[in-house]
């Protein structure tokens, strides 16, 4: 999986690409408490990311828990697949999808 960052600010963009699964959650999870710090608006653009794993979600729950806190977090592009996977999950109610 490759991570984009784009910082402006208090504003931060991560963009992902590949698998958010088992192997590739830890590493986001280790980069976010730093990446995180002074954001008030995080936007997780999922234009290239293929999958999501139980792993990969329970990341974008912290973040999520964290930005509560903090300020806002949206996730974009999100494809059918991995829609159904928030959708099952129950994360629809949970995250702002655009």
């Amino acid at each position: 999986m490759n991570i984009e960052r784009t910082a402006d600010g208090t504003k931060l963009t991560i963009a992902l690409e590949g698998r958010l699964d088992m192997l590739t959650a830890p590493e986001l999870d280790r980069q976010l408490p730093e990446l995180l710090e002074g954001v008030k608006e995080l936007t997780f653009d999922f234009q290239e990311l293929e999958y999501v794993s139980s792993a990969g979600l329970r990341v974008l729950l912290s973040a999520q828990e964290t930005m509560n806190e903090q300020g806002s977090m949206v996730v974009k592009n999100v494809n059918d697949q991995i829609m159904e996977i928030f959708e099952v999950t129950g994360f629809t109610d949970i995250l702002t999808i655009e």
